[in-house]
C-alpha cells in the first residue's frame, strides 16, 4: 500500500495553519494593548504609539484574511488535483502553437506561464488593498496606480526574459545529471545566485528606483571615514528614491570583495534628526560585514541548498508521490515543488526548498501518490516543494535565532565604536517612523522575527560593558 503523501501534506498544512494562526492571535492581542512597554515609556511618544497600534491592527486584520484565503486556495488546489489538470491543459495548449508536446522544456514553460497569470490574478486584489488602502491610510504609500502597475509589468517582463533560460537549464541538468545531480544543481544555483547578486543592483534595481551618489558634505565624509577606519572597501555611496513609493526607511550594503557599496534610503536621511544617527545605523550594518555575518549566512544557505537538492533525488522518480498529487507524469519542477511543501511544514525558509530533492527525485511511488504516471522535471520540483515544508519551518526558526544573535552582535559592534547613544536614537526613530509594532508577543516574535524587538535591542545597548581583568 502506497504511503498517503497527499493526505499527509494536507494534514501538515492545516496543522501549521492552525499553529501559526494561534501565534497571530497572540500577536493581535499584543497589538491591542493600550500601553507601551515600560522600557519605551518616555522614549516613544503617545502619538506615535497610537499610530503604530492602529497600523499594526490594520495589518493584522488583513493578514488573517489573506492567510485564510491562501490556505483555502492551496489546500483546494492540492485536494482537487488542480495541478495535474493544469499540467495537462498546458501541454494541450502547445498543440495550438504548433509546438512539440513531448518537449518537457516547452511543456514546463507553458505551465509556468499559466501559473504566472493565475498568481498575478489572485495576488492582485491583496496587493492593491495593502498598498492603496492600508499603506495609504497610514501615510506610507507614495506611489500612483500607474507606478504600481508599471512596476508589476516590469517584473513580469523580467520573469519572461530571465525565467525560461534558467528553467531550461534546470531541466537539462536534472535529465542529464546522473548520480552527481545534486552537486550539478547546487553548482548551477551557486553561479546563478552570484550572477544575480552582481547584476541585480547594477541592472535590475535601477529599473524600479533611481540611485544617485550621496552629495559631498559632512554625512558623506563621516560615512567614508567610518568605512576607512574599519578598512571597509567602500567604492560607491548611493541614495535611493524610496520616497517615490513609500515613506518606510532603510539602509543596506552590497558587493563582492573590494567592490562594496552602501545605499541609503532618502526617507532615512529625512527622518533621522542628525547625521550621527545615520552614521550609527551604517556602523551597525558594517558590523555585519566586519563580523563576517554575511559570509556565514551565505555559507549556510549554500549548505542548505546542497542538502535540499540531495533530498530531491529521493523523490524524483517516485510514482506513488506524483500520483498522490494527481499526476500521471513526473516532471522535474513539479517534483521539487511537491517535496518542498512537505518539508516546509517542518521548517520554513526558501533556502531549504532544494535540500532533499535529489534523494527523492526518482521515487515512482512518490509521483504516483500525487497522480503522475511519468516524471517530468517541473512536476518533480513542485512535488518536492510540497514535501519539504515541515523541515523548512524548523530551519527557518533556527535561522531566525541566528539572525537575531547577529543583530545583537552588530549593535554591540557599533556600541564599541562609540555610537551607543546615536544608535539607540536611530533605532527609536526607525521604529517610530515605520510605525513598527511596539508590543511583541514573546512566542510570536521568537517564531517569526529575524530582528529582536526594539525593547530587547535597547536593553542590550544600555547594558554596561563588562569589565575584563
Amino acid at each position: 500500500m502506497a504511503f498517503p503523501y497527499l493526505e499527509a501534506v494536507l494534514g501538515f498544512m492545516i496543522l501549521m495553519y492552525i499553529f501559526e494562526t494561534y501565534l497571530d492571535v497572540r500577536q493581535h492581542a499584543a497589538h491591542k494593548l493600550p500601553t507601551l512597554p515600560k522600557t519605551l515609556v518616555g522614549v516613544i511618544s503617545q502619538e506615535k504609539f497610537k499610530k503604530s497600534r492602529a497600523y499594526s491592527l490594520d495589518k493584522s486584520y488583513f493578514h488573517f484574511i489573506h492567510e485564510f484565503v491562501t490556505i483555502l486556495m492551496d489546500s483546494s488546489i492540492l485536494y482537487f488535483r488542480i495541478l495535474p489538470w493544469f499540467w495537462k491543459i498546458s501541454g494541450e495548449s502547445l498543440l495550438y502553437l504548433g509546438l512539440n508536446t513531448e518537449n518537457e522544456i516547452f511543456h514546463t514553460l507553458s505551465f509556468l506561464a499559466g501559473v504566472m497569470v493565475w498568481s498575478q490574478i489572485t495576488d492582485l486584489p491583496f496587493s492593491l488593498y495593502s498598498t492603496f488602502v492600508i499603506e495609504t491610510r497610514h501615510g506610507f504609500n507614495k506611489q500612483t496606480v500607474w507606478l504600481f502597475f508599471r512596476d508589476m509589468i516590469k517584473g513580469i517582463a523580467l520573469a519572461i526574459v530571465i525565467g525560461p533560460p534558467i528553467v531550461a537549464a534546470i531541466i537539462v541538468i536534472v535529465q542529464k545529471g546522473g548520480p552527481y545531480l545534486a552537486i550539478y544543481l547546487w553548482g548551477f544555483m551557486l553561479i546563478l545566485s552570484l550572477a544575480m547578486m552582481t547584476i541585480y543592483p547594477v541592472l535590475i534595481a535601477p529599473l524600479f528606483n533611481k540611485f544617485t551618489p550621496l552629495p559631498q558634505g559632512e554625512l558623506r565624509l563621516n560615512i567614508e571615514n567610518l568605512a576607512s577606519s574599519l578598512k571597509f572597501p567602500l567604492k560607491k555611496l548611493f541614495v535611493v528614491d524610496g520616497s517615490t513609493r513609500s515613506s518606510h526607511s532603510n539602509a543596506y550594503m552590497y558587493g563582492f570583495f573590494k567592490n562594496k557599496r552602501i545605499v541609503l534610503y532618502d526617507t532615512l536621511i529625512q527622518q533621522c534628526k542628525n547625521d550621527e544617527e545615520i552614521v550609527a545605523v551604517i556602523a551597525h550594518e558594517l558590523g555585519h560585514w566586519k563580523l563576517n555575518h554575511t559570509m556565514y549566512s551565505f555559507i549556510a544557505v549554500q549548505i542548505l541548498t546542497l542538502l535540499q537538492f540531495g533530498g530531491y533525488t529521493l523523490v524524483r522518480n517516485s510514482k506513488d508521490l506524483f500520483q498522490s498529487f494527481g499526476f500521471d507524469t513526473q516532471p522535474v519542477l513539479i517534483g521539487l515543488i511537491i517535496f518542498q511543501v512537505i518539508l516546509e511544514i517542518w521548517s520554513g525558509g526558501l533556502a531549504v526548498r532544494r535540500v532533499k530533492y535529489t534523494l527523492v527525485r526518482n521515487s515512482k511511488d512518490l509521483f504516483q501518490s500525487f497522480g503522475f504516471d511519468t516524471q517530468p522535471v517541473l512536476i518533480g520540483l513542485i512535488i518536492f516543494q510540497q514535501t519539504v515544508i515541515p523541515l523548512q519551518h524548523l530551519v527557518s526558526f533556527g535561522l531566525n535565532l541566528v539572525s537575531r544573535a547577529f543583530e545583537f552582535q552588530a549593535d554591540a559592534f557599533a556600541k564599541k565604536l562609540g555610537y551607543a547613544a546615536p544608535l539607540r536614537a536611530g533605532l527609536v526613530k526607525l521604529q517610530e517612523e515605520n510605525l513598527s509594532a511596539m508590543n511583541a508577543d514573546p512566542w510570536y516574535s521568537a517564531y517569526h522575527y529575524s530582528h529582536p524587538p526594539l525593547v530587547e535591542r535597547l536593553a542590550a545597548i544600555d547594558e554596561p560593558e563588562k569589565k575584563t581583568d
